[in-house]
């Protein structure tokens, strides 16, 4: 499980994070949810290690990961996609997806095929454009990609920030559904990061509302997406 406790993270005079208190349960899905600005993605920023927190505790299966290197979470089992669907233009999908094994934990070395065949499994449409070089594909593939890369260094706990972002709907209902999937058969633990929030919820298991660096709402999805008077307040629907 993850644990967040009273996260605070700066910048410069800007309050981000501001005491966030939130937890992802095991194999399941869980969602961050609110407008732009909320904090969502430099929460999972910070969870990576990617920005440093002014105070607060973060554990990952009972073991603090604040102040530990990007790489060192990876090979804990934490694996980040961040927003923008973030892939190398200049390699090809395969070479994008091989990344991912780069800081493995040592017991998982041997399979990287095992692992790369499946990304392929996952996104079919990526087998057929292996060979391409990354720079070539649409923003629906580049997002198929990004998480495929994420996904060959064997996490436990995939942060996954606005996948939705710039996709056509239909692109964006097969990530998603391929994600759920993969919780629901793998046991992969699932933090997600969305403006969307009826795409968000309808699949999550759990949802946190976030606005302004702070916590307003932590429920089951369920109960989230059916309170009209939260979303209208702080979502706008």
């Amino acid at each position: 499980m993850l644990k967040v406790e009273n996260l605070v993270t700066k910048f410069g005079s800007v309050i981000a994070l501001d005491g966030v208190s939130l937890s992802a349960q095991a194999s399941k899905i869980t969602t961050v949810i609110g407008a732009n600005g909320a904090g969502k993605s430099t929460l999972l920023r910070t969870i990576s290690g990617l920005e440093h927190p002014a105070q607060g505790i973060i554990t990952w299966q009972g073991e603090s990961i604040i102040a530990k290197r990007p790489e060192d979470i990876v090979r804990m089992g934490i694996a980040h996609v961040p927003e923008g669907h973030a892939v190398i233009s200049e390699l090809s999908v395969e070479e994008n997806i091989a990344m991912g094994s780069l800081f493995r934990r040592r017991k998982f070395k041997s399979d990287v095929q095992v692992a790369l065949d499946e990304a392929y499994q996952l996104f079919p449409r990526l087998l057929e454009r292996r060979k391409q070089l990354a720079g070539t594909l649409s923003g629906g593939e580049r997002q198929m990609l990004a998480i495929s890369r994420a996904l060959v260094s064997r996490p436990q706990l995939l942060l996954l920030d606005e996948p939705s972002l710039g996709l056509a709907p239909l692109v964006v209902e097969q990530i998603i559904d391929s994600v759920n999937i993969l919780c629901r058969t793998t046991g992969l633990t699932v933090l997600l990061v969305e403006q969307n929030a009826n795409t968000a919820l309808g699949v999550a298991d759990h949802g946190v509302l976030l606005s302004l660096g702070k916590v307003v709402a932590d429920r089951p999805a369920a109960e989230l997406k059916a309170d009209a008077a939260l979303r209208a307040a702080y979502l706008g629907y």
